[in-house]
């Protein structure tokens, strides 16, 4: 399991369950030891002062479900060396910008499974913290709660160099707000870079908008195989060495071409096609 995460970069962690994201994340913590190799942040291995400056929310809840919202998030931030008049600034603070300060005298537990996840989210910040380390963080949220976490987000990238490492399954959202993205099967780094760079490892397809073509037109054309078909509208992969070219020619032997293009895969079928499709053929 190898890869980086660059200062004030959004970084995406993505795999099937049980592919190792999470045990990462602990072994960045030290919630659990690695049995070999060497966490990294600033070239040095890192240690528990390191460990102090990290934002970390885990998959599982974290929190004190009797204890009320604000005093929680207060206790958290004392816990990283906060004083009492810092700590209860900042908890207001990411209350107020979370959406959450209505419920600052609430315990947790009486707070939705959204709300419970801001909460979650707002005891990562309240120190202030130089790195992120998020596990599933808009799991459960609806989307005006995962826009208000993605603002969040970005803020923290953009205002210095924090970098921001988080899994998710949400493929489209990873897609949208990521800088660079980690596909991980089987506790390897399989695939890693930025979203444009990804989509380059995918299938290679054209789109292409040709009425006069019959239903078996590519059986000719070596290479050439039919994904779907929208109405006049054809979706084809194209193996190794085919060329595109004789796909355009067949096509404007029998009549107009409306469109022809390269399609790029979105990550969730680039996801399907790094992980799924090599697991398909290791069962093989």
């Amino acid at each position: 399991m190898t890869f980086d995460v660059h200062a004030g970069e959004i970084f995406g962690f993505v795999g099937a369950n049980g592919a190792g994201k999470t045990t990462t994340m602990r072994i960045v913590m030290g919630v659990i030891g690695a049995d070999r190799g060497v966490v990294r942040w600033q070239g040095r291995p890192i240690d528990l002062d390191v460990r102090r400056r990290i934002g970390y929310m885990p998959e599982e809840r974290g929190l004190y479900p009797r204890m009320p919202v604000a005093a929680q998030l207060t206790y958290f931030a004392r816990l990283h060396g906060l004083s009492t008049f810092e700590a209860e600034k900042s908890a207001h603070r990411w209350m107020r910008r979370l959406g959450i300060e209505e419920h600052a005298r609430d315990d947790v537990l009486k707070l939705s499974p959204g709300n419970q996840q801001r909460v979650q989210l707002a005891t990562a910040l309240v120190h202030e913290p130089d790195i992120l380390v998020l596990d599933e963080p808009f799991s459960g949220l609806d989307p005006v709660a995962v826009e208000v976490m993605s603002s969040v987000l970005r803020e923290r990238c953009a205002c210095g160099n924090s970098p921001v490492m988080f899994s998710s399954h949400q493929l489209d959202l990873v897609e949208r707000l990521c800088d660079r993205v980690g596909i991980v099967r089987n506790g390897s780094v399989v695939a890693c870079g930025t979203v444009e760079e990804l989509r380059g490892l995918g299938p290679d397809r054209i789109a292409i908008d040709a009425p006069g073509v019959s239903g078996d037109w590519t059986a000719r054309l070596p290479g050439v195989q039919v994904e779907r078909r929208e109405g006049t509208r054809w979706i084809l992969r194209l193996a190794e060495g085919a060329d595109d070219q004789w796909v355009l020619g067949a096509a404007a032997a029998v009549g107009p071409v409306h469109e022809f293009t390269r399609v790029r895969p979105t990550l969730t079928e680039l996801f399907h096609h790094v992980v799924a499709d090599q697991e398909q053929g290791a069962v093989a």
